[in-house]
């Protein structure tokens, strides 16, 4: 567990944050691990927890935590961070073809993933999946809840190929398609996409790589559909 000193002055918040980063830089706390929660943290450094509330929301803000309704709040890779920061703003940019680009790239990228998913997920990162599907048939009228599980499934599967590059690669193409989820979810996307997910997670399941290969190839032409409409 990580040790942190005493706080000493006012903006108390900055002081968190400031021990945080020392902890990230130190590599005691790696991309992956857990923070610890409100309370423990505000237990830690004898503060209120409004106070650690506006570290991490400050934490947040620099891209070095993400927080996961239900999860708790992670220590997030840095390099993904910048990469999505980077997409984010040639989208803002207002490239008349960002969107098709970004469809265009998940469609070079993902069937691969997903076949290499098949053939070399764990039981661990299997039932991972399982669980993000699960919570997409939970939230079938719930956009926000959806999209959060959509998003884990997609990440899920990138970190099952066992390569580390492939997540880093991943995360911002998928993070930064959550306002096409929010158009396609409006008509029908959810049911289509759960649709594909279950297909590509019994072919992951059966260790079926061109099922699985297919079935995203699938999945993503849906996605083209939904989101022209």
């Amino acid at each position: 567990m990580s040790v942190y000193l005493p706080l000493q002055s006012a903006r108390l918040y900055e002081q968190i944050v400031a021990q945080v980063e020392k902890q990230i830089l130190s590599g005691k706390l790696r991309a992956g691990d857990r923070l610890a929660t409100e309370r423990e943290l505000a237990e830690q450094f004898r503060v209120s927890r409004t106070v650690v509330r506006e570290a991490v929301k400050t934490l947040r803000e620099k891209g070095l935590v993400q927080g996961y309704p239900g999860r708790g709040t992670f220590i997030t890779d840095g390099t993904a961070r910048a990469a999505r920061h980077s997409l984010g703003l040639l989208m803002k940019m207002g490239a008349a073809d960002s969107a098709s680009s970004l469809a265009e790239a998940r469609e070079i990228l993902e069937p691969e993933i997903a076949a290499l998913a098949a053939r070399r997920a764990t039981p661990a990162q299997i039932d991972v999946l399982r669980q993000a599907v699960a919570a997409m048939d939970d939230a079938v009228r719930d956009a926000e809840a959806f999209i959060e599980a959509d998003l884990r499934f997609h990440l899920a599967l990138a970190h099952a190929t066992q390569n580390a590059i492939i997540p880093t690669l991943l995360d911002p193409l998928v993070d930064l398609l959550r306002e096409q989820r929010k158009s396609t979810f409006k008509r029908g996307g959810a049911a289509h996409g759960q649709h594909y997910h279950k297909k590509i997670f019994d072919a992951i399941v059966q260790r079926d790589v061109e099922s699985a290969r297919e079935a995203m190839r699938a999945h993503l032409k849906q996605v083209r559909k939904d989101s022209k409409q």
